[in-house]
């Protein structure tokens, strides 16, 4: 699955989701892109968005997209903070499908 990290995740993460193709918003150039926009250009391009910004589900309906959405909820986008829910994060992963929210963490 090609899975897209939000810029606000650290990029650490992508060896954290092994089985996975992880790309990034930076490293597609997409730094600073209102999440309308970041959603618009996803579209055709990844199977999952995994973002910590929970605005995204108040803000625009998911429910139409071609990709699935996983939020995750942590104390801190730190990595000590994160690497707990890498588990939960992979298992959501698996269960995602075009247009669902997955939500992960506390």
């Amino acid at each position: 699955m090609r899975v897209l990290l939000d810029e606000n995740l650290p990029h650490d993460l992508i060896a954290e989701l092994a089985g996975h193709e992880v790309v990034t918003v930076q490293g597609l150039g997409w730094a600073g892109v209102k999440n309308g926009d970041l959603l618009r250009r996803s579209a055709g391009q990844v199977s999952a968005l995994v973002t910590m910004d929970r605005r995204l589900e108040v803000e625009h309906d998911l429910s139409v997209l071609p990709f699935g959405v996983v939020v995750v909820r942590a104390r801190s986008n730190r990595v000590q903070d994160l690497r707990p829910l890498v588990g939960s994060t992979l298992e959501a992963l698996a269960r995602l499908g075009p247009g669902m929210v997955e939500r992960v963490g506390v």
